[in-house]
């Protein structure tokens, strides 16, 4: 079993980006740019790398390998836009690596790339780049080529040889266990479960008892083995549930008008492990989104509209509005949702306005881009 982060520094110590590694201080899949050259260095790693995987790192500053980090990223179906735009799309993987030094809810983006050992090409038009365009990697560039198409296996020594002295070990899994219970051991309740004595995952949160039932904020997965984090969640209520063979859990998200909130099943997350050592998650989707009256949803827009107009020109707010901040962008949402298609687009111009505003309003817009990404793929 593959030590991520071992991994991770390997790739950063002993190799410049090349041929089978590339390294990224952020992605920004948000916009048609940042998705095109996003889709083409995966073209060019799987055509570069037919037989052995290769990688993208991302939260490192390119200038000096300092890793800086970025936020946890729900991949939210990111195969499907593979899918989508490639032809032989291959197989790729996005993790969230923890690592010690950097603040908490930031990771490190892991992304793996799974050849099919066929020739990957861009399917249809995506910003400058054509439908049929073919990219490789030359040296650290991804290149488009038109000539010398043949896909040639150079990279599987060094790759197999890096992986193998990033193999997980007793002492670095009871390190991590350590090191998790030490980093909740206030009033987050950490625990942990073997799984097929082979599989050890930590999870913490903040624990509510609703009748029968326990719920969870501030919520924190970890498969230790890989150091990969499964779910982190500052905000959101979560129920856990674990049994012999799985570790699932069902994230509820709060949405609604002035002081009436409700919790609403947003999705449902089941890692499932076997006896072969190995596991696989599955997802089942399950927001269905409110409904509310047209003549209140008018108002809220207007209101939210008003709202922003303020903050661009830092006009001084009340009391209430300066609560409303924080809401801006779910309630946004929740009128796109009900049929106001351009508060989908006041949405997305919220973020400068937002992270001068403070970390909690930030998130708020960064759990609601999550939400409609989801909403989105499914």
């Amino acid at each position: 079993m593959i030590n991520k982060r071992l991994l991770i520094k390997n790739l950063l110590v002993h190799n410049d980006e090349n041929s089978f590694y590339d390294k990224k201080r952020q992605l920004n899949l948000g916009s048609k740019e940042g998705k095109a050259k996003f889709l083409k260095h995966i073209c060019a790693l799987s055509n570069s790398n037919p037989k052995n995987n290769s990688y993208i790192v991302v939260g490192v500053k390119d200038e000096d390998n300092d890793i800086c980090g970025v936020d946890f990223f729900d991949d939210a179906k990111l195969q499907n836009l593979i899918n989508a735009y490639l032809e032989n799309p291959p197989i790729v993987l996005y993790e969230n690596i923890h690592f010690p030094h950097l603040p908490q809810g930031k990771v490190v983006g892991l992304v793996t790339i799974r050849p099919t050992e066929k020739m990957t090409a861009l399917r249809k038009n995506i910003w400058k780049y054509y439908g049929g365009s073919v990219f490789f990697r030359d040296g650290s560039i991804s290149m488009s080529k038109v000539f010398d198409l043949e896909i040639k296996d150079i990279n599987s020594k060094v790759v197999a040889e890096i992986e193998k002295h990033a193999h997980n070990n007793i002492e670095l899994t009871l390190d991590g266990v350590i090191d998790f219970v030490h980093r909740y051991n206030n009033n987050l309740n950490p625990k942990y479960k073997v799984f097929k004595e082979s599989f050890v995952v930590c999870w913490a949160g903040l624990e509510k008892r609703v009748k029968e039932n326990s719920y969870y904020s501030r919520v924190d997965v970890e498969l230790i083995n890989e150091h990969v984090k499964l779910f982190y969640s500052a905000h959101d209520e979560v129920e856990i549930e674990v049994d012999a063979h799985s570790f699932s859990l069902i994230e509820y998200v709060r949405l609604g008008f002035n002081d009436s909130f409700k919790y609403y099943p947003l999705e449902r997350m089941s890692f499932l492990f076997d006896d072969k050592g190995s596991y696989q998650i599955d997802s089942e989707f399950l927001f269905s989104p409110p409904k509310f009256e047209k003549k209140l949803l008018h108002h809220i827009y207007n209101a939210n509209n008003s709202l922003c107009e303020k903050l661009r020109k830092s006009t001084s707010l009340t009391k209430n509005e300066k609560a409303d901040i924080i809401n801006l962008a779910p309630t946004y949402m929740l009128c796109y949702l009900n049929g106001f298609e351009e508060a989908k687009d006041k949405l997305q111009d919220l973020s400068d306005i937002m992270k001068k505003q403070g970390e909690s309003a930030y998130q708020s817009l960064k759990d609601t881009q999550r939400i409609l990404r989801k909403i989105k793929y499914h």
